[in-house]
């Protein structure tokens, strides 16, 4: 199995600073090619969200790099990433509340990282960034640590009421503003000639799941010309529809 990768974020139309942060790349290790990717949408006062966001990335860059090939000479598992993940999501939280402490800000970010070996997906999630696996329809993977997607679950509130919901952007946690930090983990089969997509939450809140598969289904995402062009395409059409946030997507094709 090998993989197209993309990566696209837009300031939007009317902040002053985009906050979100991201990477995607693709690693060649001892078991065969990997894709890596995480995308972060940082949050705070005195347009330090963007610190938070890259902290984060850079820390899970350097696991990436340090790592994972000792992960994959030792033999990867479930456990394994969810143990290094969950230490790094902890002691970055740690490092970005005292950071906010020592300069009197509130900052935070939310993270959604994935791992795509040739077999199997590792995916950890914190707030409410987003994966979603699209190949015969979009498949959320992900579910968002909001305090919206709580009055869902427990059926206090139905999707389309929640989409008018003024709470609709309040996070149950996230990395830097909560005093404990607990990540979801997801973990799944591979599946070939798919698209595997990671977005902030500005990505998806004006455009619909038909529009997404029409665009970004793994038939249309032959190269990464098409997948830039498309990922952008959907982008403008959020701006047009007078969404406010960042706006920042990944894409990974297996083929």
């Amino acid at each position: 199995m090998d993989f197209l990768v993309s990566a696209n974020t837009d300031i939007g139309i009317t902040k002053s600073t985009n906050q979100d942060s991201l990477t995607v790349k693709i690693i060649d290790t001892t078991i065969g090619r990997m894709t890596f990717a995480v995308l972060c949408d940082g949050m705070g006062g005195l347009a330090k969200g963007e610190v938070a966001s890259a902290t984060l990335i850079k820390a899970f860059s350097k696991w990436a790099e340090t790592q994972l090939p000792d992960v994959c000479m030792n033999g990867i598992s479930d456990e394994i990433i969810r143990e290094q993940w969950s230490s790094i999501v902890q002691q970055e939280n740690e490092k970005i509340m005292n950071y906010g402490r020592i300069h009197n800000i509130n900052l935070g970010t939310t993270v959604v990282v994935m791992l795509i070996t040739q077999n199997r997906y590792y995916i950890l999630n914190v707030g409410d960034s987003r994966a979603y696996e699209i190949k015969e329809n979009v498949k959320q993977i992900t579910e968002d640590q909001t305090l919206i997607q709580r009055e869902i679950s427990q059926g206090r509130l139905t999707e389309e009421e929640a989409k008018v919901d003024p709470r609709r952007s309040v996070l149950l946690q996230c990395i830097g503003a909560s005093e404990v930090v607990s990540p979801a983990m997801y973990y799944g089969e591979v599946k070939l000639n798919a698209t595997y997509m990671l977005c902030s939450d500005g990505f998806r809140h004006e455009i619909t799941k038909e529009e997404i598969y029409e665009a970004l289904n793994p038939e249309v995402l032959t190269d990464i010309n098409i997948m830039d062009n498309n990922t952008k395409y959907l982008i403008e059409a959020d701006k047009e529809r007078q969404e406010k946030d960042n706006i920042s997507v990944v894409l990974v094709r297996t083929f």
